[in-house]
């Protein structure tokens, strides 16, 4: 049963002058470690991620920070959506509210981007 779907998509150039204050509030350390040796493009995709997250919430970032989204890659390099403190709850009473079965909730992610856009499109089920 799909509980919400949230996509975004953002220009990629907003990240090329990311400040250390923008960095903290908006990426986790596991987030900030990962972008050390990458491109604007991985830190766009990491924030859409988190909008299109939001966005199947139903909640857009209200009552918590956007770096209680994160986003992690499993070995293969598949992003995966981990929710900490209110964004978990949150998803947590969505699924009770909508499944009948009551066993929680799955957030699938998918990330691209071209050279000036990056796109997220998330759905929790």
């Amino acid at each position: 049963m799909i509980l919400g779907i949230g996509v975004d998509i953002i220009k990629i150039a907003r990240f090329e002058s990311m400040t250390p204050r923008f960095m903290t509030r908006v990426f986790t350390s596991r987030e900030r470690a990962y972008l050390l040796n990458k491109n604007h493009a991985s830190a766009a995709g990491l924030f859409a991620a988190k909008e299109a997250a939001v966005k199947a919430l139903g909640t857009g970032f209200r009552g918590f920070w956007p770096n209680e989204i994160e986003v992690v890659h499993n070995k293969y390099g598949k992003p995966q959506v981990v929710l900490h403190k209110e964004a978990a709850r949150i998803a947590k009473m969505l699924a009770k509210g909508k499944s009948r079965f009551g066993r929680g909730y799955t957030i699938n992610l998918s990330i691209s981007h071209t050279d000036t856009d990056a796109i997220a499109f998330v759905v929790i089920s």
